[in-house]
């Protein structure tokens, strides 16, 4: 039986390469773009453009994509509040080792709670976190409901589903917010590109 060891006993290793060596090797401050709304919004038909605009920049970048991660890493997890909490800690962990090897990440998570938001903050670092809330409204992304999920929530088939039978809290202070009913998704992603350039001093 192997014994479990005393957490006082696992030490962080830090490395011998540095944020500023990176930066330096790269051209660029690494950043973790939070994308955070209800499902429908736009997370990941933006997060997966804006990747690819990055690329095309020369830029490392990946995206951790909400139903992706559920897949593998978090597949273990259900939709409880607590289940929800602990998917947004575990992608937080992983957002900030890969910040740590100098990429840009964007995350596409409903994130619903406030609180655990700010966990993801914390664990990132509020220096590197941007929050971008898509302030699209309920009915506009009901509308849209390309996977047929409100559908199958308001008969009753998915319980616990943000917005209908689950709570939404908004951003009171996101780095930026964006309606994606009122642009187009390359007008988005070009707003989010300059922003991200800027942001990052990139060239």
């Amino acid at each position: 039986m192997q014994i479990k060891k005393e957490k006082k006993e696992i030490v962080w290793q830090n490395s011998q390469v540095t944020g500023v060596d990176r930066q330096a090797l790269l051209g660029y401050q690494s950043l973790v773009l939070w994308f955070t709304g209800f499902s429908g919004a736009g997370k990941s038909t933006l997060a997966f453009a804006l990747e690819r605009r990055l690329v095309t920049h020369g830029i490392n970048c990946s995206v951790l994509d909400g139903d992706n991660v559920r897949h593998g890493l978090n597949r273990d997890l259900g939709f409880s509040p607590l289940d929800r909490s602990e998917n947004i800690r575990r992608v937080a962990e992983v957002a900030r080792l890969m910040i740590d090897a100098g990429l840009i990440v964007i995350t596409s998570f409903i994130s619903p709670y406030r609180e655990d938001r700010a966990m993801a903050r914390s664990i990132i670092g509020a220096e590197k976190f941007f929050e971008v809330y898509l302030s699209t409204a309920l009915d506009i992304c009901e509308q849209r409901d390309t996977k047929g999920l409100y559908r199958k929530a308001r008969s009753g088939e998915l319980p616990c589903f943000t917005g209908i039978s689950s709570p939404y809290e908004a951003p009171e202070d996101a780095e930026l917010s964006i309606d994606t009913s009122m642009r187009s998704v390359d007008a988005c992603v070009e707003y989010l590109l300059q922003t991200v350039i800027n942001h990052c001093s990139l060239k």
